[in-house]
């Protein structure tokens, strides 16, 4: 009984974040009308949550019989989900209204979805890690279509679900290979005898059905097909939460697993991975510059942005996992924010969410047109903004365990993405349009974005504010 009270203390943000979601569930049930009670319990839930991740934290170590890593790493990407999910819930109070999906279950999902990703990036059992991935994407399919009278929703949804479901099986197939070489499913278990199993076609087998499944999770190439279509259909906010909570919580598997613990650095493995950075960057870009909406431009983006972090965990070593980790910041922030922006502008129907309907914006929203400015900025990866750094130690990363020409690739593609990201900034400072842009956003929503956009500009400027947190983890 103390050693079970003691892991759920150790383990508090989950613990926290499961307990969150059943008072959530109650005051659903019982409450005639809920949604502000749901909406201030689940945000309130979260900034308490983050308490509890930053007080665990030196904690470092498992519970449960070493199925679930404590503090350090665990804690880290909890603050990561949490800080997702808390965004996105202030900026979906107003926009689920406007679109029609002002149900309760909304934060029920949110919260189960971040539970999922917790889950997913502590466990150090390879059941644990599963159950999370599943408690991850069930919640976000059926977030994908819960405007289910919209039909690019319910197309979304099916598509993500369908090929969701097919990637799992991949997931759950190499896990299986993997136990089937080792007798474990123990990651700390399996790490003892790593040297030997890597030289195993089975266990090899096993891992690279697993980096199928994590590949479709962060929409590398070429796993990629859902990813324009899901961003596009989904609620913004949707896809807001999806393109940043889900792809950390997949980023956040792969460092554990196979940087930290597996260590493929040097194999063929590496190679694979190699290959899958250099074509998201390269397919993302290119055809990010062609794209006339938003959201499917951010979609293309997103590709080109696992491309990159992809390039950290080919590299391998100490400093690509606080170079992915710093990167991983960097984007929640910008991308949550870009997102956040568009659905402020989108119209009910969701519709007017082309680049075009941009037009104009500076001239009667000068703050918010200054604020995706910035969000673009960081994304291209200038400084002084978030994204300089979260490249910049990537790239070093790189170098420094000789793929530097992987370095070369990814400078190139940046150098690319310039294009459609100032196309942006362009259209909004520069065109006008005789139809004005209606905007519709409350205080949250506004707080939510000043704090996205101080969040890019001090992690750009004092990039040891995150660095401090995320070096040494291993």
């Amino acid at each position: 009984m103390e050693q079970l009270l003691t892991d759920s203390l150790n383990t508090a943000p989950i613990t926290g974040m499961i307990v969150l979601t059943l008072v959530v569930v109650m005051i659903n049930a019982l409450k005639k009308k809920p949604l502000s009670a749901e909406y201030w319990v689940s945000l309130v839930g979260i900034i308490a949550n983050i308490a509890l991740a930053v007080w665990v934290f030196p904690e470092r170590g498992t519970a449960f019989a070493g199925s679930v890593m404590t503090g350090g790493f665990a804690s880290v990407t909890a603050i990561l989900f949490l800080t997702a999910a808390g965004l996105t819930l202030m900026l979906s109070r107003t926009y689920i209204e406007k679109v029609g999906a002002n149900f309760g279950e909304f934060f029920h999902l949110i919260l189960l979805a971040t539970l999922g990703m917790m889950t997913f990036s502590s466990g150090v059992d390879l059941l644990v890690t599963f159950v999370g991935l599943e408690l991850m994407s069930v919640p976000l399919f059926v977030l994908a279509g819960i405007t289910r009278r919209n039909v690019k929703a319910n197309e979304a949804a099916l598509k993500y679900f369908l090929l969701g479901a097919f990637a799992t099986g991949f997931f759950l197939y190499g896990i299986a290979l993997i136990y089937g070489t080792t007798g474990s499913t123990k990651i700390l278990e399996i790490v003892q005898n790593i040297s030997a199993y890597k030289s195993e076609p089975l266990f090899l087998t096993g891992a690279g059905l697993m980096l199928v499944g994590f590949a479709f999770k962060i929409g590398a190439v070429p796993f990629h097909m859902w990813v324009p279509d899901v961003y596009e259909g989904s609620p913004t906010m949707v896809s807001a939460f999806m393109s940043t909570g889900a792809k950390a919580a997949a980023f956040s598997g792969l460092l554990l697993l196979f940087t930290a613990t597996f260590d493929f650095t040097n194999s063929s493995m590496n190679t694979v991975l190699a290959v899958l950075s250099v074509a998201s960057m390269i397919i993302g870009n290119v055809v990010a510059l062609s794209q006339s909406n938003f959201k499917r431009m951010l979609a293309y983006s997103s590709i080109a942005h696992a491309g990159y972090m992809l390039i950290g965990i080919t590299a391998g070593g100490g400093m690509s996992i606080a170079g992915v980790l710093f990167y991983l910041a960097a984007y929640i922030l910008t991308n949550i924010g870009a997102f956040g922006i568009i659905s402020i502008v989108e119209n009910s129907d969701q519709t007017g969410t082309n680049i075009d309907d941009l037009r104009g914006l500076y001239e009667r929203h000068p703050a918010l047109s200054v604020i995706l400015a910035v969000f673009m900025f960081s994304l291209i990866g200038l400084p002084p903004f978030a994204g300089f750094f979260g490249k910049y130690y990537i790239f070093v990363a790189a170098i420094e365990s000789g793929y530097t020409w992987l370095t070369i690739v990814g400078v190139i593609t940046s150098m690319i993405s310039v294009y459609y990201y100032l196309r942006v900034v362009v259209v909004m400072f520069f065109q006008s349009s005789e139809q004005p842009v209606t905007v519709r956003f409350g205080a949250e929503g506004a707080f939510a974005l000043a704090v996205a956009t101080a969040g890019v500009l001090l992690i750009g400027i004092f990039p040891s504010m995150v660095l401090d947190w995320v070096n040494g983890l291993f």
